[in-house]
């Protein structure tokens, strides 16, 4: 039986502080908007995988990139996304480090033109969480369990019906976090029906 008792304890136990996670570093992007009004139900998790450099992990760069800090000369391969402001709620170091950079209640810059479950504008009602990595490559099984135990968290307290990549919401323009992602190991470990997950990965879901 329930007390009144209990609900300090049911409070503490909350992962969230409004739409921040507690066990994330948190700093705060310039790059995010209020989502519409009237809301839209806040119903699609969008995965993307980012490094910057392509292929280098752990650099700083890409919390330098969500913040407008990143120094745009100090490495060639930042000529192709000069001046991109972005931003994505969360991302997933290779160590599994959890950062947050927006606010889940509002609107970040990670999908750009892109549709998905009969809606566009995805960044108006998902939740975006990149990944370190690089298209193609495997993720770390320590990524695995953070994105597992966020996923999990999100979706207590939004309703949460889809989860989807990057290629997945923009086709023939993204393709992260690609072949290298394990859809199956993730459905599996959240236990989510295979309905929430996008089409083409059904065949590899069990």
């Amino acid at each position: 039986m329930t007390t009144s008792d209990d609900a300090p304890a049911r409070a503490a136990a909350s992962p969230w502080a409004g739409g921040w996670h507690g066990s994330a570093t948190r700093r705060t992007s310039p790059n995010q908007a209020m989502r519409p009004v009237p809301p839209a139900s806040i119903d699609l998790i969008v995965l993307h995988s980012i490094s910057l450099p392509p292929g280098e992990f752990g650099t700083g760069a890409v919390q330098q990139l969500f913040m407008n800090t990143l120094d745009w000369d100090a490495h060639p391969s930042y000529q192709s996304i000069r001046g991109q402001r972005v931003s994505a709620h969360f991302f997933i170091q290779r160590s599994g480090a959890l950062w947050q950079f927006v606010d889940c209640d509002l609107r970040a810059w990670h999908a750009g033109r892109s549709s998905y479950r009969g809606r566009g504008e995805c960044n108006d009602d998902s939740i975006g969480i990149e990944l370190e990595g690089l298209e193609g490559l495997h993720f770390e099984p320590a990524q695995y369990r953070t994105l597992v135990t966020l996923c999990r968290d999100i979706a207590l307290r939004y309703p949460i019906e889809h989860v989807a990549g990057h290629e997945h919401v923009a086709p023939g323009r993204k393709q992260d976090p690609g072949a290298g992602f394990d859809w199956a190991q993730l459905q599996h470990a959240l236990d989510w029906p295979r309905r929430r997950f996008p089409p083409d990965a059904c065949s590899a879901v069990r």
